[in-house]
């Protein structure tokens, strides 16, 4: 009886650390965790069982944690942004992924298939968003050449932390490649005068947006969204030339003790249901083709959810390069665009 005791109390024991097992995930905190743990964190326990955790944290702290934790990763896997992904995997801390592994990763779109280590969780543009009532009837957007109007002389605002949208842009205008920016300066100089503010981040945005001191900003299109659900009369605007698109990723932590569930995780990622709830809450763009959203949602401008949309309606800065710039480019804005304005 004693033996059977023990025996039973063993397994009780290994029930509950079975039940107690735990994927790490880093992420930013905030909507964007909550976002995580209700749609991808919610599905995967469902399928396997096993709990999310998160660490969590601005985008370059994680990055310079997971460098000092290199031989003993905290998480199993991280999300970050499609640049700073290369940067992780250039100092050799994602995996190198077997997309076979990943049955939903058959559905991936090509924009989201950014390096053999991350790929897309989720899609979204900087664009032009503006208060209708206060910008000029004959300004329409219709082309990001519109920014440099006279009529719009210090009303302007964008991120000050990410200078790239609008170095983009600039190119495209002069036609040159983004590879060879510094010959489209004298574009971007032009159009300081037109700048009243730079903001830090998106309570910032909308912030200078709500109360009216700049109308019209370089703006993440699901910060609009969310400013159109309080309330606020912000359009959006798609210029001809494109909006600069933006992909958040995920990749697999090199060195965790959990792979496979890692992969189960990423593929609860790509699940369409779980893409359609994302798209849904944050209003942006699913990153695999076989997501049916209703017409309300696939209607708004930014949401891509076909072929032609994804190559007309985007301006992709290539992600490898834009991890090599961001440095120079940000020092360059800084000094040139910032200082004095």
């Amino acid at each position: 009886m004693k033996r059977l005791l023990l025996t039973a109390a063993a397994l009780s024991l290994f029930a509950h650390a079975a039940s107690a097992e735990t994927l790490v995930v880093s992420s930013w905190g905030g909507s964007f965790r909550d976002l995580i743990a209700d749609t991808i964190g919610k599905k995967f326990t469902e399928e396997t069982g096993v709990e999310v955790e998160f660490i969590i944290g601005g985008t370059i702290d994680r990055l310079n944690q997971a460098k000092l934790s290199r031989d003993n990763p905290e998480s199993d896997v991280t999300f970050t942004t499609s640049h700073i992904g290369w940067l992780y995997a250039n100092d050799g801390l994602f995996e190198k992924l077997d997309l076979s592994k990943i049955p939903n990763a058959e559905n991936l779109v090509e924009q989201a298939k950014i390096s053999p280590f991350h790929i897309g969780a989720w899609a979204y543009v900087y664009t032009i968003g503006y208060l209708p009532d206060m910008v000029p009837a004959d300004v329409t957007f219709e082309s990001w050449n519109d920014l440099w109007s006279p009529e719009l002389e210090g009303m302007i605002a964008a991120p000050d932390f990410d200078p790239s949208h609008i170095i983009a842009v600039s190119a495209k205008l002069e036609g040159v490649d983004i590879e060879n920016w510094m010959d489209a300066t004298d574009k971007l100089l032009a159009l300081k005068p037109n700048f009243k503010a730079f903001y830090t981040n998106d309570a910032n945005s909308q912030q200078l947006l709500s109360t009216g001191e700049t109308p019209v900003q370089i703006l993440l299109s699901m910060n609009a969204y969310y400013m159109q659900s309080q309330g606020l009369d912000v359009k959006l605007a798609i210029p001809k030339e494109g909006a600069v698109l933006g992909v958040d990723t995920m990749g697999i932590t090199t060195g965790t003790k959990k792979l496979d569930l890692a992969y189960k995780f990423l593929n609860a990622a790509l699940d369409p249901e779980v893409q359609a709830q994302i798209a849904e809450i944050k209003k942006g763009s699913p990153v695999v083709s076989n997501v049916e959203l209703p017409e309300e949602l696939a209607s708004l401008p930014g949401i891509f959810t076909t072929p032609e949309q994804w190559e007309s309606q985007t301006l992709i800065i290539p992600h490898e390069l834009r991890a090599e710039k961001t440095a120079e480019w940000r020092k360059w804005f800084t000094e040139n665009m910032i200082a004095g304005n």
